[in-house]
């Protein structure tokens, strides 16, 4: 959109922009506009919106000493221009304007205040002092291309029940795989929302979208399950997650939420002589979330298992710490294949490492079985040959 200049202006970032966009676009119901202080007042005493769960209140409170001067002088009924990037993004009419507690919003969203989280810092820092609300417009196409694909792949199959998965895929590994699988068990059709974060994202989100659609294009039934994005701003950080994820898939029309036992935010607690989490909390927003079993590789097995059905002791457990994996390509290694499937750790590690080799066609056929045929290959299919040998047994 061109620059307006008639109004004054509130210079907003990517994910205040991410979150007036779910809002608008009845992401987020029951909360369907910005809050004002006495809605805001109710959430933080209540945690319910309209008899509904809803973790904190849903606020914009841009920081910086313009969006300040703005906001401390703004008229009812004035119209704000909104500004990300320099770049016109949407209009806000001016309702009302109150004062917020930065540290009290932290607490909402993390359960903690402590600046040393990366999280809690980044927050810290893209909030103001004043909240604003009143009616606006935004750019709702991203939204409703979502929705028109997960519509386009329903209608083709005829899917009367959706299951929903988010997912960073960071980097995709066995027990995502199992985790997609076992859900698709017990569904018609299958949305991955993969997730899009801000910071810190490690591989990019073009490189795990590509993996995620290799594993379906050649080991699922291509037409049950979906990938959309999902811009994981820090609505979706904390505590609150999966409340977060349950109301958005419900909102996208999914019937059910699926989610790993280790998923950030379960947050499980004791309460009246019974363990709970955070799931318990979730009044009114009318979506089944089941918890998967988490899964381990066990050596006496030889096989992916649910810790709650293996007999033998976690000393004989291969866990799936996604960290622990990516460091491992981040240094130029292949995972084990019982942790990755060999074909996604090549296109990983081929993309974090191009070029990586001086002579890759010699190496190639110095070292791999070939036919004779000079064919050219890439250094994904140089990692993929090179896994197979490792793979190889008979000598060892």
């Amino acid at each position: 959109m061109a620059l307006s200049r008639k109004n004054r202006a509130l210079y907003i970032d990517q994910e205040a922009v991410s979150a007036l966009t779910l809002l608008k676009s009845g992401l987020l119901a029951p909360v369907t506009e910005l809050m004002n202080e006495a809605q805001s007042k109710e959430v933080l005493n209540s945690g319910m919106f309209k008899g509904k769960t809803f973790p904190f209140p849903l606020i914009l409170s841009p920081n910086g000493k313009i969006n300040e001067t703005i906001l401390i002088t703004a008229k009812k009924g004035e119209i704000l221009d909104l500004i990300c990037d320099n770049t016109f993004v949407g209009e806000l009419c001016v309702e009302e304007v109150y004062k917020i507690d930065p540290h009290e919003r932290l607490r909402q969203i993390y359960g903690t205040e402590d600046l040393s989280h990366p999280g809690v810092n980044a927050t810290y820092k893209r909030l103001g002092k004043f909240a604003i609300c009143g009616p606006y417009s935004i750019d709702l196409s991203s939204v409703e291309a979502i929705r028109n694909t997960i519509a386009q792949a329903k209608e083709q199959i005829g899917a009367q029940h959706m299951s929903a998965i988010f997912m960073a895929a960071n980097p995709l590994h066995r027990a995502h795989e199992r985790l997609i699988r076992q859900s698709l068990e017990r569904t018609d059709l299958i949305v991955i929302f993969l997730l899009k974060p801000y910071h810190n994202s490690n591989l990019t989100y073009e490189l795990r979208h590509k993996t995620v659609e290799y594993f379906i294009e050649n080991f699922l039934p291509r037409n049950r399950v979906v990938v959309v994005p999902l811009e994981s701003s820090y609505l979706f950080a904390g505590g609150n997650e999966v409340i977060l994820d349950a109301i958005v898939a419900k909102n996208y029309g999914c019937n059910r939420l699926m989610i790993g036992q280790n998923h950030a935010g379960i947050g499980m607690y004791y309460d009246r002589n019974a363990n709970k989490s955070i799931i318990d909390r979730l009044i009114g927003i009318d979506i089944d979330v089941r918890i998967a079993s988490e899964y381990v590789y066990c050596n006496q097995c030889k096989t992916l298992v649910s810790i709650q059905t293996c007999p033998h002791g976690h000393h004989h457990h291969i866990s799936y710490h996604a960290e622990s994996i990516l460091e491992l390509m981040q240094q130029g290694l292949l995972p084990p294949a019982v942790l990755v499937r060999k074909e996604i750790s090549a296109m990983i590690v081929a993309s974090l490492y191009p070029n990586r080799f001086k002579n890759l066609a010699k190496l190639y056929y110095d070292i791999m079985p070939v036919n004779g045929l000079l064919e050219e290959h890439s250094e994904k299919d140089f990692y993929v040959e090179l896994m197979r040998l490792y793979q190889t047994t008979s000598l060892t």
